[in-house]
C-alpha cells in the first residue's frame, strides 16, 4: 500500500516546554512510520525530553512504528526523559504487549495521566536498569 492510500496524520502539541505530545492517527506501518521519525528526531533536536505518543486513532502498527519508538525510548533515557504511549486501540496494544515493548514504554490511558508521570518526575525505564538520578 503507498502512501496515499494509507495516510497518515500526526499533530504536534507542546503541553509543557519539555515535552511534546503527538497525535497520530492512521496505520503506522513501513509505509508512514518515516513521517513519525522525522517528527520524533525534530522535537529531539528542539530540547524535547518527555514524548507523548497518543496512538487512540491508530488501528494498525507494524515492526516498524514499534522500532521507532524503541529508538525514541533509547534516545531519550540517556537524557533522562520519557515515552508514554497513550490509549492503544486494543490491537496496537496486543501487539505491544506481545513483543515486550509494554514492558519497556509506558502505555497510560490518557494524556493527562501521561502528563501527571511527567509532572511526577517519573521517567520510562526498563524494568532493570536503575532509577535515573535527580
Amino acid at each position: 500500500m503507498s502512501v496515499a492510500q494509507n495516510p497518515l496524520s500526526i499533530k504536534v502539541d507542546l503541553p509543557r516546554d519539555d515535552a511534546v505530545l503527538l497525535t497520530i492517527e492512521g496505520e503506522l506501518d513501513i509505509d508512514t512510520a518515516t513521517e513519525l521519525q522525522h517528527h520524533l528526531a525534530n522535537q529531539l533536536r528542539h530540547g524535547r525530553r518527555h514524548f507523548l505518543l497518543d496512538v487512540s486513532a491508530v488501528p494498525f502498527m507494524d515492526s516498524s512504528g514499534m522500532n521507532i519508538i524503541l529508538r525514541t525510548y533509547q534516545e531519550v533515557r540517556r537524557i533522562p526523559g520519557g515515552v508514554y504511549v497513550i490509549a492503544p486501540a486494543p490491537a496496537v496494544r496486543r501487539i505491544l504487549d506481545l513483543t515486550g515493548v509494554s514492558l519497556t514504554v509506558a502505555t497510560v490511558d490518557s494524556v493527562d495521566e501521561a502528563l501527571a508521570a511527567v509532572d511526577s518526575g517519573q521517567v520510562a525505564r526498563h524494568p532493570d536498569e536503575p532509577p535515573a538520578e535527580k
